[in-house]
């Protein structure tokens, strides 16, 4: 297992902390046995591609809100109406600007100070990137026919949706280990955590102004799944949502062990500093062991093209406002309009029309235990889905892209086309982008286990899996010891 820096400036510097991790990791992953998820598949995550509907929470969210934000109710109030407008404001340039919002640099440009500057600002502000040529794309392109021949060697493999999948439940085939340790893809996933933060904390285990025990510059593999969507289809219609937890980003015990949303909770939505890593450090984002709840710290969730794809052909769609948009989320719940819609829509979004909820409701729209978080115009109006939901532009294979782990539909906000009318396939490896850390290296204990039995990773839904798949790399296989996947790692 590699070392883990100790940072002071950034999250990479110092060597002082790997003996701790080292230890902690030896003592705790060998004992701790890895809880299975149900059977399932990617439709299994979200109740919009399930079809099943979602219950009312338990009254003890309606205390939960009200604590959250106790003694600073005149402050959020206050926060609320200055983010709507700054939500206004957003969705404006981003309906003018579209797809050319989201910046890009070429994966030959990584040392290049210019590009490298004006690509930071960009990524800091919209939470999601295109990095051009990361892979060759003949090289892309054959992981790509090598996949379908490993499908097509396995007719058992499942996925979404079963009679005709675009997402498979495929987490060891030969093109996603050998993508996971490209040492391209390595590359870009440490340029691209380099520009988050870890600021030194007080901590009653690390000791006073504690550095956090992370490192950017030791990407560990986070086995996901692949895309193969083909044209015309549209039952992979998956609308705007956000990984990595739902009910968590309000629970105490979820992302609160890290006080991660503090600042918009206490009425300074603008002293949220999305790119700071230590508070997400201690959050626990799968309290409920659901299906598709990712239990790992994953600073970008991305996928390595393996087609030619644009808008409208199967593509990916971001909310590019990685600040403004999680603010809205957390505090859409405290807030309630006076009148509705039937006033029009100007009046029905005007900031006078929307006051703190009484009594307090135990709503968090969008938000299932168990489940992904998903967003809609109807529960989330003053994000203006309708235009603030762009394509990232065009890509070819090989190109990788990359959006903040709050993003997606955001903490990442993200969706994909509902109906794919391109003339080819749009198919993607998923591959995001983690640090090392210390409850990180613990999963990938756990992972490596899953890899030896062929069965899904710990944070997906359980099942056979690629056990019996012929031609599926094991830990005896050259090569899979690479990050971490071999025997005697």
């Amino acid at each position: 297992m590699p070392k883990l820096a100790r940072p002071t400036k950034g999250p990479n510097t110092s060597t002082r902390a790997t003996i701790r991790i080292i230890r902690s990791v030896a003592t705790t992953a060998t004992s701790t046995s890895t809880v299975h998820k149900s059977n399932g598949d990617i439709s299994s995550v979200f109740p919009s591609l399930s079809g099943t509907a979602s219950p009312p929470l338990p009254p003890r969210f309606a205390d939960l809100k009200k604590r959250l934000i106790r003694s600073h109710e005149s402050d959020v109030r206050d926060s609320w109406r200055r983010l709507l407008v700054a939500l206004q404001q957003q969705r404006q340039e981003i309906k003018a600007l579209g797809s050319t919002i989201v910046p890009e640099i070429n994966f030959w440009d990584l040392n290049d100070v210019a590009q490298r500057t004006r690509f930071r600002d960009g990524l800091h502000k919209r939470g999601v990137a295109v990095v051009r040529g990361v892979v060759p794309e003949k090289e892309a392109l054959d992981w790509k026919e090598l996949l379908q021949r490993y499908i097509k060697t396995n007719p058992s493999t499942r996925g979404f949706p079963p009679a005709n999948p675009a997402v498979y439940e495929l987490y060891w085939s030969p093109s996603q280990i050998l993508a996971r340790a490209h040492p391209n893809i390595l590359r870009v996933q440490k340029f691209l955590m380099s520009h988050w933060r870890a600021t030194p904390s007080s901590s009653r285990s690390q000791g006073n102004n504690a550095a956090p025990l992370i490192s950017t510059s030791h990407p560990v593999a986070y086995a996901d799944r692949l895309r193969i969507r083909q044209p015309g289809d549209s039952s992979f219609a998956l609308g705007p949502h956000i990984d990595g937890g739902s009910v968590e980003r309000w629970e105490e015990h979820g992302y609160g062990l890290g006080g991660v949303y503090n600042p918009i909770f206490h009425g300074n939505w603008e002293g949220y500093d999305p790119w700071e890593s230590t508070p997400r450090l201690a959050v626990k984002s799968d309290l409920y062991n659901g299906a598709g709840a990712c239990s790992m710290y994953r600073m970008f969730q991305g996928w390595l093209a393996m087609s030619e794809t644009g808008a409208g052909e199967g593509h990916l769609m971001v909310c590019p406002m990685v600040k403004e948009a999680m603010a809205y989320l957390l505090l859409r719940p405290f807030f309630t309009p006076q009148r509705d819609i039937t006033a029009g829509l100007t009046a029905f979004l005007e900031p006078k029309n929307w006051t703190l909820e009484h009594p307090t409701s135990s709503a968090l729209q969008g938000a299932v235990p168990a489940n992904g978080q998903e967003l809609s115009a109807a529960m989330h109006p003053h994000l203006g889905l309708e235009d603030t939901m762009v394509h990232v532009p065009r890509v070819r294979p090989g190109d990788y892209v990359a959006w903040h782990c709050d993003m997606r539909t955001t903490p990442a906000i993200h969706a994909v086309d509902s109906v794919h009318t391109g003339a080819s396939d749009s198919s993607v490896l998923y591959i995001p982008a983690c640090p090392l850390t210390e409850a990180n290296a613990q999963y990938v204990a756990r992972q490596r286990e899953t890899f030896a039995e062929g069965t899904p990773a710990p944070d997906f839904p359980s099942g056979e899996g690629e056990h019996m798949h012929r031609g599926r790399l094991t830990p005896e296989c050259p090569g899979a010891r690479a990050r971490g996947f071999g025997q005697g790692e």
